[in-house]
């Protein structure tokens, strides 16, 4: 029985070996079918190609992401999704005409008391030019400050990363 299990074994290693085998054999074909360029199969040259094609594409951009909260810490009523965007159109569009995007979530934070918070929130994305940053921060930080005061919030999350982007 010792001598079939390892017989069996075996197989399978040939089998996977041989699998293994086949797909780094064809995995140079399926790039080129991918992108519809050939590609050499020598490690040397097939990593100059990786590279080359990992170029990094677009014009440097900011990416700003805001988390508004709906829950109200003194326990008015919830921000409705027509106030939000009623915020949005009022104190956002008008410093970021090209465009935004907004998610709906679910946020989870520790407030004042310690106390574990859940609620209703919105994740706001804005993405401009990095050149335009130090203008563009200005108005962020009005927006976040905007909604602090018309919906009696905490805070509201920033998140800045820099990025390429193209359109």
């Amino acid at each position: 029985m010792a001598r079939s299990l390892s017989r069996t074994t075996r197989t399978r290693l040939a089998v996977a070996g041989a699998v293994a085998a086949a797909l780094a054999v064809g995995a140079p074909a399926a790039y080129a079918s991918l992108d519809g360029e050939a590609r050499p199969s020598s490690s040397a040259t097939s990593a100059a190609s990786t590279t080359a094609s990992t170029t990094a594409r677009g014009k440097p951009f900011t990416e700003t992401r805001l988390f508004f909260g709906t829950e109200r810490p003194d326990g008015g009523p919830a921000v409705t999704d027509k106030q939000f965007m009623a915020f949005i159109d009022k104190e956002v569009t008008p410093g970021f005409p090209d465009g935004l995007t907004i998610q709906d979530g679910r946020g989870q934070w520790r407030d004042s008391n310690g106390r574990i918070e859940r609620e209703r929130s919105y994740e706001l994305i804005l993405l401009y030019p990095t050149g335009e940053a130090r203008k563009k921060d200005v108005l962020i930080e009005e927006i976040r400050g905007d909604y602090e005061k018309a919906f009696a919030q905490d805070s509201v999350a920033r998140l800045d990363e820099r990025t390429r982007a193209d359109f």
